[in-house]
């Protein structure tokens, strides 16, 4: 679904590639943007607020909804993944897929190559350092780093 995005992103006017999002996507907020390329599984389960920025190469797996809040900033290469898989082995080689929302408040900044995995919720004005994996919910206004994902004890700037 996110082929017909990319494909008006390369060779169409600014407005169809607005057009194409607003049907895709489940919510998109005022000022938006979303760099292409950019894949997903569904596109309606994705909820962009206003002034969402979403860099190059985002993936999400959006078997769930995946909540963006106002003015979050998202690098380049960020995955989200609501899709999951159980944890008993035979029941995985079934097939059986399941998956967790994941929800991002307002005034976030995700580093590029950060991977969100099922179920987590980051708090306003938090950050998530480049390149982190962030296996549980993050504090608003904390910043984590790392895999996993862990506080980190510093920063003015």
């Amino acid at each position: 679904m996110s082929q017909a995005y990319n494909h008006a992103a390369a060779d169409e006017a600014p407005g169809s590639k607005w057009n194409v999002l607003k049907q895709l996507l489940g919510g998109l907020g005022k000022n938006s943007t979303i760099r292409a390329p950019f894949y997903c599984d569904y596109g309606r389960n994705i909820y962009l607020d206003d002034g969402v920025f979403v860099n190059f190469n985002a993936v999400f797996l959006d078997v769930m909804p995946i909540r963006i809040g106002k003015g979050t900033q998202i690098g380049p290469n960020v995955q989200f993944y609501a899709a999951d898989h159980p944890r008993d082995p035979a029941i995985r080689a079934s097939g059986l897929e399941n998956g967790k929302a994941i929800v991002i408040g307002k005034n976030v900044w995700i580093g590029g190559g950060a991977i969100l995995l099922p179920g987590i919720t980051i708090g306003d004005d938090a950050i998530v350092g480049a390149g982190s994996v962030v296996t549980r919910d993050v504090a608003p206004g904390t910043t984590v780093v790392g895999n996993p994902a862990r506080p980190k004890q510093c920063c003015t700037d």
